[in-house]
């Protein structure tokens, strides 16, 4: 699976909301995650685990610039997490955990995320899904169009992941 994304830094999550309401086709609600990385030699790898839903092991691989840019992904299913979990950190061990309160909008084929990260603040990114109709170069003009639309600035944008910003600090 494809994807454009973009995260950015977020001052002003009550406007940002404001915004994502006002757009979206669709408002899914809140997530409790917790991501689990495990050290990988290719792309990244983590459990995500979401209160009162099913939980996934995620492997993605995509660079660490800023601004837009596509993301390869594989989704899987988890039945046991705890027991994946604890395999995959005797296997691999655990890299960082990343926690995090996160808020779901969906503009047509785009996620909208407002997320706070314990320990790193408050973001917002967008993933615009490819397939279908909808390719690379049409997932980077949305998200030029909802970089507008947020008012998102250049200062804002990230070029690694929560994962990264945390191992930093």
């Amino acid at each position: 699976m494809r994807n454009i994304e973009l995260k950015a830094r977020l001052t002003d999550l009550a406007a940002a909301r404001e915004t994502a309401r006002s757009i979206a086709t669709k408002e899914i609600g809140l997530q409790v995650q917790t991501d689990t990385y495990f050290h990988c030699p290719n792309g990244r790898l983590k459990l995500r685990q979401i209160e009162h839903a099913p939980a996934h092991l995620v492997w993605y691989a995509r660079p660490d610039t800023e601004g837009p840019k596509a993301s390869d992904y594989r989704l899987v299913p988890v039945a046991n997490p705890e027991t994946l979990k604890a395999a995959l950190s005797d296997a691999y061990g655990i890299w960082c955990v990343v926690r995090k309160h996160r808020e779901i909008f969906l503009y047509h084929n785009v996620r909208i995320h407002l997320d706070e990260v314990e320990g790193l603040g408050t973001f917002l990114e967008f993933e615009a899904v490819l397939g279908g109709d909808v390719d690379d170069r049409q997932g980077h003009a949305q998200l030029a169009e909802l970089r507008r639309q947020f008012s998102i600035s250049d200062t804002d944008l990230l070029a690694v992941s929560y994962s990264d910003l945390l191992s930093e600090t």
